[in-house]
């Protein structure tokens, strides 16, 4: 039988949206909850998706430069069995709906089921979700850029060899902020509780 959605080998959602070619480049990684949307705790009603314009304002600018986009998000909901990957479609559809209407696009979406302490590749701050989007799309990781509200999500960038890293002031941002200054050395910067649109700026600038 078929599978509905796109699951790979070891159950991580892997949606290509945009298949590319050429030459690697740098990326956007964009966490989803409390990063590109308003954090809601266990999201799985579509019509509680509600977009934070400074993030769309970075997928606009990292799309004029032709940079690929990608979503990785721990959706660990699912592994708790709170909703299912049913309920995660029906959210990435309203998600892509409003980008399109925002004139935005994404290139990919990987989201990791798995439990916090599993340890289980693909869950941030493991750098699975960065490492399967490079192996989809032609990806410069050492050159892109990750940005999220969390400290993991900083650091699944720095160990996917990442050198930068935002943490929005959004969701969970103000919270994390002492964990991701940690963070910050060893090849590895980050922007803290800067707006996503000082990213996009950098982009256009």
């Amino acid at each position: 039988m078929t599978q509905p959605f796109p699951l790979d080998q070891s159950g991580q959602w892997c949606e290509l949206l945009r298949p590319r070619a050429g030459a690697p480049r740098p990326a956007i990684f964009l966490d989803r909850d409390g990063t590109l949307i308003e954090l809601v705790e266990y999201l799985s009603a579509p019509e509680k998706v509600r977009l934070i314009e400074p993030a769309v304002a970075l997928i606009r600018a990292a799309n004029a430069r032709d940079w690929p986009v990608v979503v990785i998000t721990n959706q660990s909901g699912i592994g708790r069995g709170l909703y299912g990957w049913n309920d995660f479609a029906a959210v990435q559809t309203r998600l892509l709906t409003l980008l399109e209407a925002a004139n935005c696009v994404l290139d990919a979406v990987m989201a990791c089921p798995a439990l916090p302490d599993s340890n289980a590749p693909c869950r941030k701050p493991n750098p699975g979700m960065l490492l399967s989007a490079a192996r989809l799309l032609p990806i410069d990781l050492a050159s892109s850029w990750i940005a999220g509200d969390s400290a993991i999500d900083l650091d699944a960038g720095k160990r996917a060899d990442l050198r930068h890293g935002w943490l929005a002031p959004t969701g969970y941002g103000p919270r994390d902020v002492d964990d991701a200054r940690a963070l910050v050395g060893s090849g590895f910067e980050a922007v803290l509780l800067e707006p996503l649109s000082g990213l996009a700026a950098r982009l256009t600038g």
